[in-house]
């Protein structure tokens, strides 16, 4: 008998036609908040330009390296993306699904570190290790907000945080950690004011040296990464797909718009944030207050036993 948590095979094969739809319209909106005439059209432009442009390389680069590291951006997202509750249900029910979706994220540290150090460029290289300062950075706050989120209910396995939000949705009750879950989850894309280590004042850092099918390769692994991270705050903070009239798949993409706007809205709001003034603010603000979220999750939850 086929496993009831596990959705059929063929719902593996449409989970990155559905992320690459979404990450089509994200693109799409990102136009649309750069102020862009066609922006409609605008995806399809950088997408061809790309896709004909001729692949660059530097002096001894390692380009198998670099191009490991390159894949490795997509391939994480999608594997990330495997323990999302879309509707009701996940590909794959883990009961560790946040672990398996923190490890997942993880690997985008190793893909950037590798896109620039195979590189051979300082540029790159420098990018390269602004991303490896800032993942140190951000990962304690974002672990920290999303275990706060698995222990107000009680299990790591997504479907069942989701349940724990029928009365009451987890934003409302810990609201600290949601906001820093979405700090975290733009500095994990290398998003926005945190943009560093693709900045331009080092000539696009980690992707400097990107050019043609590498670069659309990478680019289209971090936007993934953005929307993945967008639509797990669904399921960890805002109920997941709970919400009248609609049915739930619907209600999962009418949330996971509104934190991609949000997130895309950050970019174009905010000026870059530089690394060295990051890491202090995280290790002494954003972690402390992290700790204190899920100090009082576990005393609401003690104090219910």
């Amino acid at each position: 008998m086929a496993d009831p948590s596990v959705l059929p095979w063929y719902a593996a094969l449409l989970l990155p036609v559905l992320l690459g739809g979404v990450t089509w319209l994200a693109l799409v909106g990102d136009a649309l908040f750069a102020g862009e005439r066609a922006a409609v059209a605008a995806p399809g432009r950088e997408v061809a330009r790309l896709l004909v442009g001729q692949r660059r390389r530097t002096v001894a680069s390692d380009a198998l390296l670099g191009r490991v590291g390159g894949a490795v951006l997509p391939v994480a997202a999608l594997l990330a993306a495997a323990v999302l509750p879309l509707g009701e249900r996940p590909v794959a029910d883990l009961s560790v699904g946040v672990v398996w979706f923190n490890a997942m994220e993880v690997l985008a540290w190793a893909a950037v570190w590798l896109v620039g150090w195979g590189a051979n460029s300082a540029p790159a290289m420098v990018g390269g290790y602004r991303f490896v300062a800032q993942g140190l950075a951000y990962e304690l706050p974002h672990m920290f907000a999303i275990i706060t989120a698995a222990l107000g209910a009680e299990s790591l396995r997504l479907t069942t945080i989701v349940e724990a939000q029928r009365d009451l949705w987890f934003v409302v009750v810990m609201p600290v950690a949601f906001a820093v879950y979405l700090l975290s989850a733009a500095a994990m894309a290398f998003w926005g004011p945190f943009d560093a280590p693709v900045a331009r004042d080092v000539a696009g850092g980690a992707a400097a040296e990107l050019s043609g099918v590498d670069r659309l390769v990478f680019a289209g692994g971090r936007w993934l990464l953005l929307v993945v991270a967008a639509a797990m705050a669904v399921p960890l903070f805002l109920g997941g797909g709970a919400g009248p009239l609609l049915p739930a798949w619907a209600w999962v993409a009418v949330k996971t718009a509104a934190v991609l706007a949000l997130l895309l809205w950050l970019r174009h709001r905010f000026p870059t944030v530089r690394v060295d003034r990051f890491v202090p603010f995280a290790w002494v603000v954003l972690i402390p207050l992290t700790i204190a979220q899920a100090l009082a999750v576990a005393l609401v939850v003690l104090g219910g036993a």
